[in-house]
Formats: structure tokens, C-alpha cells, sequence
């Protein structure tokens, strides 16, 4: 079909604005007036900028720029001494001279081999990298280079308000740990995986672990500077995943960078040990919530060098977790994307909703649904369903999210068939911003199924960068007139 047509699809699901404990105008700029409803409109065919491919259909009045296009041929970075990996994924956007704009963008590569990029390396044997690229609000790229590497399946992370990334892997893998679920040993390995990294913006990361904030599969990291917690998602595939936050020993903002040897913890619905929360919940549906404390969060498992480790990768990436839920931590369906808006923290479950599972035993993607979104109040110690998708055509697969100046949440698909980015409005209505119109430079066959990650505004709120996550990869600049969808 020539236009998408969102009304089409029953994409409104209207939650109170009380229920959500906001009493802001969802679409009122801090100190101005009273905008125009959202007019969502259609979406529709748009070229590049580059070169006048359509690969996005976007509202009427938006226009994007990619770069970086690791189908397009070899892309050069630190002065031409590394070819950009593709698999872009996490990222976010920070201040840079001259109204420029730091991306600080994760490489999401698993599995042994030699480290990828300039810089000495977490571990020699791993090959996930995180790039740093400044480019302007239009997308054209000034400069690139790679920020942090030696590490392994670089998913999401978050940006902190001392203008660092955190970087999350998105596995347990290590000399200590038996292979993965793509079946390759771990033996070249030279050092645990699943930790965060820290990498600041236009800068190096130190390439040390935040070890005390778990070894799991980390997804994102959201900081809330009035607790000073920095709470993580889990996106354990196969069992029940975790709501984490970690107290670092010292504050962040003082420092300015996140130290280790703090304290993490798993979240609790109080009143109900083992609460099976990637079942269906109804929208509005609110919980009081506690927190258990994670006695070992960074395990490391007996093996001989050389050797496969004993320890499967099943028993170790539910170690974390099994803490919490032997005292009684609520149980999701892989917790992917997370920000912080409005003093609430948003979070998404991605394959939330429908029956429950039977328990915490191993399942072929945990979950039955098309997706939730979660929001924790640190202040009242409330956990809400805010929105739950009644079916892949509404909202499919939520992964990486992010929020615009408005407090609209920006949401990446991750389906099997079309891919959009939503917007989710502080009412809970969903509605169309972006779609995935690529087709393969080598074949033409259609490549509509490669998710979108990394959605990020620049700091001015004029553009919108966002990521394909394939092997193939690039970035999109995307601006426009926000405001009239209420973005």
C-alpha cells in the first residue's frame, strides 16, 4: 500500500493522565503555552539525503540524513585504521562544540576473536565496540573513532548527566562459562563478560567493569539523580528477567564518573513473592513495590584455563537472578529499553503480555506477548503497566527506547515483519513516527524486518538519531516539525 494509515490498526488504548500520577499537559512545552492537539497524520515515502534512496517512511514535513551504511561499502574510522563493524545498536547524544553532537553508538557483536578498533582492549579476544562519532543535527559525520572495545554483544546502556555513556553487555560469556546459545566456545576468551562499561562523551572509556552491578544480561541504564541509583534491565531470553538498581559508593555527580563497590538490588512486589509480571496486565494496573538485596553480584565460575568450563551458560546467566527470586524479585519478559522522564522511569518488557509462563525454567523466548511498558516512581515505590500492546499490529517487540523534551516515549521495533519506530503519548496513545522502507544495495530483496535500536534526541531536541541493527547497519539523522505530532 502506497501510505500507512495508523488509524486503521486501533493503535488508542487511553490510560488517565491521573492514573499515571502526571498532572502536566502531555503536549506543553516547560513555560509555554498550550500546544494544538497532535495532528499524526500519514506516514509516506521520503528520500535520503544521501543519495535519494527511499529507505524511511516518515509523517509529512520530516526529512533524515544516514550515514555510517555498512552495506554500502567499507566505512573508515580512527583516521582510517578501523573498518565501522555493522550491528549498531545502543546509543546516545550528547553536547559537542559548535552545536555539533556526540553519538556515543554500541556495536553489538558476539562470540571470540580478535578485538576490533584502536585502543588497548578489555579483552583481546572479544570484539563488541562502541564508536564515538561527531556529526552535526543534519547527519554529516566530522569525525569518528572507537571509544571502547574488547567487549561482547554491546547492547543498550544509557546516558548519564555527567556526559558519559554506559555501556551494557548483554551476555555472561567467559573463559569460566560454557558456550552460548550460538554453541561456540568461550575458551579464547580472556575475561568475564556481562558488566557494565563506562565511556565519556568525546572521549575514552577506561575499559574497566563496573563489577559490582552485576554479571548478567544487561540491556540498559537509566540514572536517577534524586536517589542517586542507577537502575538496569535485564534481557535474559530464555528465563524471567530482573529490574535492577545499583547504589555506587560515591555520587556520581561529584565525581563525575561511576565507581565500583556499591550495592545492587533486584525489585519485589510486595505482597506477592515471584509475581509473574510478563503475564497480561491490564493497562493502568499498579503495584507497591520493595527491593532485595543480591548478595553475589559478580560471580566467577571454576574452569581451567583452556579447557570448556564446567559451568553452563544457562546456570550462570540466571545466577543473578536466582538471588532475587529465591527472595521473592518479581519476574519479566526480557526488559530491554529504559529512560528516565518525568521522575518516572520507563521500561520495557519486550515480549510482555498473555498467559503466563509456568516458571522459572528455560523457554524459547520468555514471554507471550507483543510488549509492555512499565513505569517505576521511586517516590511513591509504585510500579505501573502503563501500556500493553493487544497485538503486533498496535505495537511489535519494544526494544531501546527514549523520551522526547514533551515526555513523549520514543519506542524501536524489534518484530519479525515490519518494523516501526512508535511514539507512546502521556495519555497512552500509540502512533506511527518511522518506518523501516530498506532494501538490500546487493540484492534489492526487501529488508523491512531489520529492527531499529539506539533512538536518541540530540540535546536541543531537534533531531532524532536512531540505528538499523543488522549486520548491515547505519544511522539516521531524522527532523522535522515534532512538535505538530506531539513528539
Amino acid at each position: 500500500m502506497d501510505v500507512v494509515d495508523r488509524r486503521t490498526f486501533l493503535r488508542r488504548s487511553m490510560i488517565a493522565a491521573a492514573g499515571l500520577g502526571i498532572a502536566l499537559d502531555p503536549f506543553r512545552l516547560t513555560g509555554s503555552a498550550a500546544a494544538s492537539p497532535p495532528d499524526f497524520g500519514e506516514l509516506g515515502p521520503v528520500p535520503d539525503l544521501r543519495d535519494g534512496v527511499v529507505r524511511l517512511w516518515l509523517p509529512s514535513g520530516f526529512v533524515y540524513r544516514s550515514f555510517h551504511d555498512t552495506e554500502s561499502g567499507p566505512q573508515l574510522i580512527d583516521g582510517g585504521a578501523t573498518v565501522l563493524p555493522g550491528r549498531h545498536d545502543g546509543m546516545a547524544a550528547f553536547r559537542a562544540p559548535a552545536g555539533n553532537v556526540w553519538l556515543v553508538r554500541n556495536h553489538e557483536i558476539n562470540n571470540p576473536g580478535a578485538a576490533i578498533g584502536v585502543g588497548t582492549p578489555y579483552d583481546a579476544m572479544a570484539q563488541g565496540i562502541t564508536t564515538t562519532v561527531l556529526v552535526s543535527r543534519f547527519g554529516e559525520v566530522l569525525n569518528a573513532f572507537t571509544s571502547l572495545n574488547g567487549t561482547q554483544m554491546n547492547c543498550a546502556g544509557g546516558a548519564t548527566p555527567w556526559d558519559t555513556w554506559i555501556m551494557c553487555e548483554e551476555t555472561v560469556n567467559g573463559p569460566d562459562v560454557g558456550a552460548d546459545f550460538t554453541g561456540v566456545p568461550n575458551v579464547p576468551l580472556t575475561q568475564r563478560h556481562g558488566f557494565i562499561f563506562e565511556v565519556p562523551a568525546g572521549g575514552q572509556s577506561n575499559r574497566r567493569p563496573i563489577t559490582s552491578a552485576g554479571r548478567f544480561a544487561h540491556e540498559a541504564a537509566v540514572w536517577n539523580p534524586k536517589e542517586r541509583a542507577l537502575y538496569l534491565t535485564e534481557d535474559n531470553f530464555g528465563f524471567p528477567s530482573g529490574f535492577y538498581r545499583y547504589f555506587p559508593p560515591t555520587d556520581p555527580m561529584q565525581t563525575g564518573s561511576l565507581t565500583d563497590g556499591g550495592r545492587l538490588q533486584m525489585l519485589r512486589v510486595a505482597g506477592q513473592p515471584g509475581a509473574h509480571l510478563e503475564a497480561n496486565q491490564a493497562n493502568g494496573a499498579t503495584y507497591d513495590v520493595d527491593w532485595v538485596d543480591i548478595a553475589d553480584p559478580n560471580p566467577t565460575f571454576p574452569y581451567t584455563p583452556g579447557q570448556p568450563a564446567p559451568t553452563s551458560n544457562d546456570s550462570a546467566i540466571s545466577y543473578i537472578g536466582d538471588q532475587g527470586r529465591a527472595q521473592g524479585a518479581a519476574g519479566f519478559s526480557r526488559l530491554e529499553g529504559a529512560t528516565l522522564s518525568k521522575g518516572l522511569v520507563y521500561f520495557d518488557a519486550t515480549q510482555g503480555g498473555g498467559a503466563p509462563e509456568p516458571g522459572p525454567q528455560p523457554i524459547t523466548g520468555y514471554g507471550n506477548g507483543s510488549g509492555q511498558i512499565w513505569a517505576y516512581d521511586p517516590r511513591e515505590q509504585t510500579l505501573m503497566c502503563v501500556f500493553q500492546s493487544p497485538g503486533a499490529a498496535v505495537l511489535d517487540l519494544p526494544d531501546n527506547i527514549t523520551h522526547s523534551q514533551r515526555g513523549t516515549i520514543v519506542i524501536c521495533e524489534d518484530g519479525p515483519v515490519d518494523n516501526y519506530v512508535r511514539g507512546l503519548t502521556r495519555d497512552g496513545e500509540v502512533f506511527d513516527i518511522a518506518l523501516n522502507r530498506l532494501h538490500s544495495s546487493v540484492t534489492g530483496a526487501p529488508r523491512f524486518s531489520d529492527e531499529f535500536a539506539g533512538a536518541t534526541f540530540s540535546p536541543d531536541g531537534h533531531t532524532l538519531f536512531v540505528n538499523i541493527q543488522a549486520s548491515q547497519g547505519m544511522t539516521f539523522a531524522i527532523w522535522g516539525p515534532w512538535g505538530r505530532i506531539g513528539v
